[in-house]
């Protein structure tokens, strides 16, 4: 299983547009800039996003994305679902037919790999990320107040 470069830039992506879409639509250009993703590329990538409905498109002057829904509504596991073609860490794409038709020795081991893999990111929202970005980045600036919120994900 490998999470490709495309689930790995559409989550890139997805946090900055949630990080700069407070003051409207954000185009492309602007976020192939700071994060270093070939516009082309971007392009592709939220052509998959829109059409999975987590983003939308402003056309005109001023125009470029912004979150279909509210950061606290997009979890990573969607994001990476419109970007992949699959995250699956079976040989049988979850099918069960892995050695000859039949579960192969390992096909629930990968199978429950998957689901607890899926059940994580589904965990995680873009205002999770954003939280813990905001609460990092005030701990460096103030370490006076080290009771700041941090939201924790536990994998059990």
């Amino acid at each position: 299983m490998r999470l490709t470069t495309k689930g790995r830039f559409a989550v890139i992506a997805m946090l900055d547009l949630a990080m700069h879409a407070q003051s409207g639509a954000v185009n492309l250009t602007a976020i192939s800039e700071r994060q270093r993703i070939s516009l082309s590329y971007l392009e592709q990538l939220f052509g998959k996003l829109r059409r999975a409905g987590l983003v939308e498109s402003i056309r005109g002057p001023g125009g470029g994305y912004v979150l279909s829904h509210d950061a606290a509504k997009i979890n990573i596991a969607d994001i990476i679902s419109a970007a992949e073609d699959t995250l699956d860490a079976t040989v049988c794409g979850g099918h069960a037919d892995c050695q000859d038709g039949s579960p192969c020795l390992t096909h629930d081991l990968w199978a429950n790999l998957n689901k607890t893999i899926d059940s994580y990111l589904r965990g995680i929202t873009l205002q999770c990320i954003l939280n813990q970005r905001t609460y990092h980045n005030n701990s460096n600036e103030k370490k006076s107040n080290p009771e700041q919120p941090v939201t924790l994900i536990n994998l059990h």
